[in-house]
Order: C-alpha cells, then structure tokens, then sequence
C-alpha cells in the first residue's frame, strides 16, 4: 500500500510559476492570432480595394509634371524623413543610458505607424475634400484618386505631395516624446501615435493646409509652426500633467547620458530642416531658395542669441544650451521661412533664441517635468514664431502670403494671434481626452520598479550599451 506525500512548500511554489508562464504563453499565443487576423484582414480589404481604385496607376496629364520640381521635393522628402531618426538621436542622447533605446524607439517607430495610418485615411481627413472647415472627407482613402498627375495649379505628382506630407505628420508625434522620456507604456505609446494622429494632427493640418477655416481667416503657415510644433508643445503640457513627474524629479541629478549622440541628432536635425521648410515651397524657384536663407539665418541667429545670454546669465555657454538655441531658431523660423525677408528671419531667431533661453531655464518653476524641454523650444518657439509672422511677413517676398503689422496691416497679425491660441487649446484639451481614454486602457505610466529599472529592459529587454571586463 502506497503512502500518499503531500507536496512540500518549494513544489508548489515551483507548479504555480508553470501554471503561471503557461498562462502567460496562451494569452501570447491569442495576441498573436489576433494580430494576424487583423493584419491579413488589412491585407485583403486594401487589395480589393486597389482593385477598384484605377486612378492609383493613372498616368494621365503627366506632361505638367516638372521634373526639376519633382526631384526637389524627393530631395526634400527624405531630408524631412531623416528628421524623425534625427530627433530619436537627438532625444537619446540626452536621457540617462537605461533610458536611450527606449527613447529612439518611440521616435522610430513612428515611422511604421503613421505612414500607415497616412496611407490608410490619415491623408485624405487632412487634404480631402472640406466639410465644415473642419475635416477632410474620404476622397483620398488608401490613395483613392491620387495619381502621379499632379494636382491643379501644381508642378509635382499627386503621390509626391502625399509623401512629402507624410513625413511631416511622422516626425511631429515624435516630438512629443520628449516631453514624457524616461516613463511611457510603449504599448499605451503606441495607441497614442493612432489616436493623436488621427484626431489632432489630420484636423489641424486640414485647417492650415487642406482648405480649413485657419486659413479661410487668413492664417498662415509656411513649414508647419503651427501644425507641426505648437501642436506638439501644446501635447507635450498635457502629457506632462497626466503622466507626472519621473521619479526623482527635482531631488535627484539627471544629466544627459551623451551630448555627442545629442550633437549627431541635431546637425541630421539641421540638414533635414531645409527639405522641411524650402521644400515647402514645393517647387525649385526663388521661393525655395528664399526659405533655404531664412533657414539658415534663423538657425544661425538662435544659436548665437542663446549662447550670449547663457554666457551673461552662467559665465559658462555650454554645447546643450547652443544645439537648443539652433534648434530654437529653426523653429521659430519654419511657419515664416517663405514669407519674411532675411533681415527678419535674423531678428526672429534672436527674439525666439533668447525667450526659449528663458522658459527653459526657469522651468523649475513651473509643476510639470518637461524631460527635454518640448514645451520650452517647440511649443515656445512655434508660438514666437507664428507671432512673429504676423509682425514681418511681406507680399514683396511671397505674393501669395499677406502683409504683416510691419508692412501696415492688422488682418495678418489678429489671423496669427487666433490660429495660434485656436491650435493651442485644441491639442492641449484634445490631447488630454486621448490620455485619459489611453489612461482607462491600458495605463500610461510604466509601474515605479520599471522605471527605476529603465524602459531599454522593461519595455524592449534590451541594453544600449554592453561594458565588457
């Protein structure tokens, strides 16, 4: 007669952690099944639908395409794709090492995820058909009736202006991102790129670019101050008040980890930047090249402003504070950079170099940790800037723009000052309803030992670096 044992403490200790990674692999194994069908499920729909989309392969009117201008904005088209790894590096290399891959990969995979959702309906609600002033209709789904004929009044394929725009809409959630670094779900990420994507960047871009009531009113925005970078600084202020402050904030020293890595980001930043604003010219004439100057003089003069008042405030001007000053100046230069002359373009990047300089600075004052200062340069400096279009800007530089306070007209400047606050509380309230919802799903914040372990491991079980003894 067998005696029956009783299992000891470690067995079961030992069964209950199987059970548990059995567990674990099953519900692995259902995301997978569920992905797949959703993924094969894309598959189909968008072959059927390409089926039916015969202008996608029209090669009709191709005789108005000019060649110089289409190489252009290819040119320019990747020099503002380049801008998105740009800013993974220019933004890794100022979080602390546990942090850095975790931080490029938020800006890499932005890529993926917004060029889909561009292809998919991100496009047409941005450049479609008006309804309201406010959002673009389905015209333009998946690249319903975007041929490579250009459009009317254009020089470039259809297809290469819906290209050229993807990029910006890539790069500008990545922007973002410095604002929550070192404490994000990159699942709950994830769900933030498609929701913000599609509910705040597509309906701003369609009232500045796409016909919206922004620019029924006069608005203007030459490369994206208000689209691109105050949309983004309005976001960053939300998701630094919904997620908090990273653990240590203000009581523990948080340096940047490799100012060379911030160093290589930020001149890939620099060179992209002049397919971002002369390319938004969107042909190679003088408009181009005007841009192209007031680029580099914005830069230039931002750089030069920050570094002096550092050096009066600090004794000491440091390598961060003069790649913030340029970045400082590109900003606020790009929603001018086609509409004010260089001498302008001069005193824009000086005003925007030094008050970016200050609400950096002083930002300890303020109850929000902005990681990497997206709310002090982007946000400020896209502010300044659009501001600043409406004092500066000139019919003698683009006849298609307006005359500015400068040049005796008030319509512009009041036109500014409205597109500017309008943008502003739109993705400020709009981005904090997204967090919330993200919130209720599946939480925002990585959980307190996760981030003391440092979101490289927790959320992607990898390292940056590899010390061998």
């Amino acid at each position: 007669m067998t005696q029956k044992t009783k299992p000891t403490g470690a067995s079961v200790v030992l069964t209950k952690i199987k059970d548990e990674k059995i567990e674990i692999n099953v519900t692995r194994i259902k995301k997978i099944i569920v992905f797949s069908i959703i993924f094969l499920a894309t598959l189909i729909i968008g072959s059927i639908f390409s089926v039916k989309t015969s202008k996608f392969i029209n090669l009709e009117d191709l005789s108005k395409v000019n060649n110089a201008d289409c190489a252009f904005i290819i040119i320019s088209s990747i020099l503002v794709m380049l801008m998105t790894p740009a800013l993974a590096l220019f933004y890794g290399g100022m979080v602390r090492k546990k942090n850095v891959l975790g931080t490029i990969m938020q800006s890499f995979v932005a890529l993926g995820v917004v060029s889909v959702i561009w292809f998919l309906y991100g496009y047409s609600l941005a450049f479609g058909g008006d309804i309201g002033n406010i959002i673009g209709n389905l015209d333009f789904i998946m690249l319903k009736n975007v041929s490579l004929a250009p459009t009317e009044g254009s020089t470039i394929p259809h297809q290469l202006f819906f290209i050229f725009q993807m990029m910006f809409a890539c790069l500008t959630p990545a922007l973002i991102t410095g604002a929550f670094a070192e404490r994000f779900k990159f699942k709950s990420y994830l769900l933030f790129l498609v929701l913000w994507v599609t509910f705040i960047y597509c309906p701003l871009a369609h009232w500045v670019w796409g016909g919206g009531w922004i620019s029924k009113i006069g608005g203007i925005d030459f490369a994206g101050g208000l689209v691109v970078h105050i949309a983004s600084g309005a976001a960053a202020l939300a998701c630094c008040i919904a997620l908090g402050s990273r653990k240590g904030y203000k009581t523990e020293s948080m340096p940047p980890h490799n100012l060379t890595l911030t160093f290589i980001g930020l001149a890939f930043l620099w060179v992209g930047w002049f397919g971002f604003n002369a390319g938004s010219a969107l042909s190679a004439g003088t408009l181009a090249v005007t841009a192209f100057i007031n680029t580099q003089l914005g830069a230039a003069s931002g750089l030069l402003a920050w570094v002096g008042v550092e050096f009066l405030h600090r004794r000491k001007p440091t390598v961060l504070g003069g790649m913030s000053g340029t970045l400082a100046g590109l900003v606020g230069i790009t929603p001018a950079c086609g509409f004010v002359t260089p001498v302008a373009s001069i005193v824009i990047g000086i005003i925007t170099g030094m008050i970016c300089y200050v609400l950096t600075t002083f930002k300890g004052y303020f109850k929000y940790d902005d990681s990497l200062d997206v709310i002090g340069i982007h946000g400020t400096g896209g502010i300044v800037g659009s501001i600043l279009t409406g004092i500066f800007a000139t019919v003698l530089i683009n006849p298609d723009g307006a005359n500015g306070l400068l040049y005796g007209s008030m319509k512009l400047f009041n036109a500014q000052v409205i597109s500017t606050v309008a943008s502003i509380v739109f993705s400020f309230f709009g981005t904090l309803l997204i967090l919330y919802i993200i919130d209720k799903i599946s939480g925002l914040r990585v959980t307190e030992f996760e981030e003391m372990q440092g979101l490289d491991i927790s959320q992607h079980g990898e390292n940056a670096y590899r010390l061998q003894i």
